[in-house]
């Protein structure tokens, strides 16, 4: 008979696919705001400022919560507290999509996002439950890693269709729907983690939770603002430099507790490092590319919403496809190596999107390099993702997860910050987004070198999906 906190083998695949589900929607409630925002600005009569903070809303809490997330799913189950938090996810959903006022969006975007900070290392702690076994977690961690990244470009897809046919309040039912989804499969079908069984329970270090949420949404946020403001301008300084000084002072307090909220060293091991910075560079890259051509083909060729929309199904589609290829490839080469693979042919599709001019056609001048980074990227999430949380205890799944979505959320915030900075140097907008890919594809290429020496470095260490 199996534990208590083991699901039968015949329920994994069903309730693999709903947690899929929940955790793709999650990155998914990113993007859907996006392609609508000069309707939203219309409607409300919005300022620039305004948008902003509609845009980052969501983001804000979402990764500043991501860590104390993870301690309480590691604290009181992660089934108990992915049911929570798809509670407020699903209804601070519905009342965004009928949201009479401008505040009242944002405030139910806020509370998406405190939501989502709940469900994302709970479903990963649930997951880690469901698959005891290290080898059958690997696997699953590999299909999990290309999960995320697909729900980032279909809520991109999924918005530009309803905003141009029906409104842009429908998009939130998406959200509404998979919160009640999740919520029927929580109790019957999706098995106990062990913290809500035997294990002792860590502490929940309120103190560092504090000062890492204050630290991480303070810094995303000035990094944002730096789209609409300069670099030294007080709206991007203050916050950015307060932000700093409280992450300082949070690795500090970790260092002096008894029950930390990151643990001193749990990020350094090489595994993890490696898998950690991967996903980083793989979320940059995904949002760099879905935020410039969603510029480009829109403000310089004049495509409507829903024909941008259209023009990324194929990444969409190649995610997909390299997804379904990645569990033998990564149980062939390993994660790291895999990890590095991807980032290499993700590094040649962004030196192909460098031709990018005032004229450039979609099919022969964008197409090869969208569909080349589609695929590096897949490799790469699925790679990383196995990295991040090899060798990860049941009772840690939660920390785990919060720390990789924390990486995954980072990652298009602060590589939109850089890229668009250096775009900025530029005096032609083309010309800048042309060095903006250029300076990504380079970044590609020396992470994809520095993944292939860990490599060799860790090969005796990490976990192979195919054991």
């Amino acid at each position: 008979m199996a534990p208590m906190h083991q699901a039968p083998p015949i329920a994994r695949s069903p309730a693999f696919a709903i947690l899929a589900t929940v955790q793709a929607t999650l990155i998914f409630t990113i993007a859907l705001i996006t392609v609508p925002l000069p309707i939203i600005a219309g409607e409300f009569g919005l300022t620039a400022a305004d948008l902003l903070l509609v845009l980052a809303a969501y983001g804000l809490p979402f990764s500043g919560l991501l860590l104390f997330g993870g301690r309480l799913a590691d604290r009181f189950g992660g089934r108990r507290m992915f049911a929570i938090g798809l509670i407020v996810f699903g209804v601070a959903s519905a009342i965004a999509a009928l949201a009479p006022s401008y505040r009242v969006l944002v405030a139910m975007r806020l509370l998406q996002g405190v939501g989502g900070a709940m469900v994302a290392p709970a479903a990963l702690a649930v997951l880690r439950a469901l698959f005891p076994e290290p080898a059958a977690f690997g696997r699953a961690m590999v299909t999990w890693g290309g999960v995320s990244v697909l729900g980032a470009v279909l809520g991109f897809i999924v918005s530009g269709v309803l905003t141009s046919w029906i409104s842009w309040r429908w998009m939130f039912a998406v959200p509404v729907a998979v919160s009640l989804l999740g919520l029927s499969a929580s109790a019957g079908l999706l098995p106990r983690g062990v913290s809500e069984s035997t294990e002792r329970r860590p502490g929940l270090d309120p103190v560092g939770a504090v000062f890492a949420t204050l630290g991480i949404s303070l810094s995303s946020f000035a990094l944002i603002a730096t789209d609409d403001h300069g670099w030294r301008s007080a709206m991007v300084l203050v916050p950015l430099l307060a932000g700093l000084v409280l992450l300082a002072a949070f690795f500090a307090i970790e260092r002096r507790v008894r029950d930390p909220l990151l643990p001193p060293g749990f990020i350094l091991e090489p595994v993890r490092l490696t898998g950690l910075f991967g996903m980083f560079l793989a979320a940059a890259g995904s949002g760099v590319v879905n935020f410039v051509l969603s510029l480009y083909l829109q403000q310089v060729l004049g495509w409507s919403p829903f024909m941008t929309a259209m023009a990324f199904l194929p990444f969409a589609v190649a995610l997909i496809a390299m997804g379904r290829a990645a569990g033998p490839l990564v149980g062939r080469f390993g994660p790291a190596r895999m990890t590095g693979i991807g980032l290499l042919i993700a590094a040649v599709g962004l030196a192909l999107l460098t031709q990018i001019a005032p004229d450039t056609r979609y099919l022969p001048g964008l197409l090869p390099g969208i569909v080349l980074v589609a695929v590096g990227i897949s490799f790469a999430f699925s790679g990383s993702a196995v990295l991040s949380t090899a060798n990860v205890p049941q009772n840690r799944a939660g920390l785990a997860g919060g720390v990789m979505n924390t990486a995954m959320e980072l990652g298009p915030t602060v590589g939109l910050a850089i890229l668009m900075a250096v775009a900025a140097t530029q005096i032609d907008t083309v010309a800048g987004y042309a060095w903006a890919f250029g300076t990504a594809a380079v970044a590609y290429l020396v992470a994809a070198l520095l993944s292939f020496a860990s490599g060799r470095r860790i090969a005796a260490t990490a976990t192979h999906p195919a054991e």
